[in-house]
């Protein structure tokens, strides 16, 4: 099984490409989507450690974002309880996809170079979109262009992921441009 890391700066449109891929018959493993799982499972140890970001025991994901995005501290505290989780997930599901003989596993880690993991793949596919795009995209998305330059600030700069990727795939046209790029990129994987 060939296992591919799938990554990009916020707003870069790796989700997009995730489910391009999904719809062509790829599993894809999110780890976003296993961090709100992890979140849920663990939000008692959350709320001990964030009390301020939670109302009536339940986790305030929006208060706990812009909390952890202005504090390195408080976003590494986060990580450290999130991370474990995640990453033990993902191995769970890495191992019934292989069990299953699938030929190509997508992880789509948002951090993958931020938390030293892309020795674990056979490769890192980078989507990367000009940083006007981004910030478009994540606004439209309801985030504020403030809390849109403190989360494109806690990650590695793009350039970095273009440099250390072994492919990119650039999302600055139109979603059929796109479509074709995945198209170009899967084919390439699998050859």
């Amino acid at each position: 099984m060939r296992l591919v890391g799938l990554t990009g700066s916020i707003g870069s449109g790796k989700s997009t490409v995730a489910e391009l891929l999904r719809r062509r018959g790829v599993p894809v493993l999110d780890a976003d989507a296993l961090a709100r799982e992890g979140a849920e499972v663990l939000k008692a140890e959350i709320c001990r450690m964030f009390p301020e970001a939670c109302r009536s025991g339940e986790v305030d994901r929006r208060t706990l974002g812009a909390l952890v995005f202005a504090d390195a501290e408080a976003r590494r505290r986060l990580e450290s309880l999130l991370h474990p989780y995640v990453r033990a997930r993902l191995e769970e599901e890495t191992e019934r996809a292989r069990a299953r003989g699938v030929p190509l596993l997508v992880q789509e880690i948002p951090l993958l170079f931020e938390s030293g993991r892309e020795g674990e793949f056979d490769g890192v596919l980078v989507v990367a979109a000009p940083e006007e795009h981004r910030r478009r995209r994540v606004v439209a998305r309801g985030l504020s262009e403030a809390e849109f330059e403190a989360r494109d600030r806690a990650q590695l700069p793009q350039e970095e992921k273009l440099r250390r990727a072994t492919w990119v795939i650039w999302n600055e046209a139109d979603l059929g441009t796109l479509q074709a790029r995945v198209a170009a990129w899967l084919e390439e994987a699998l050859g």
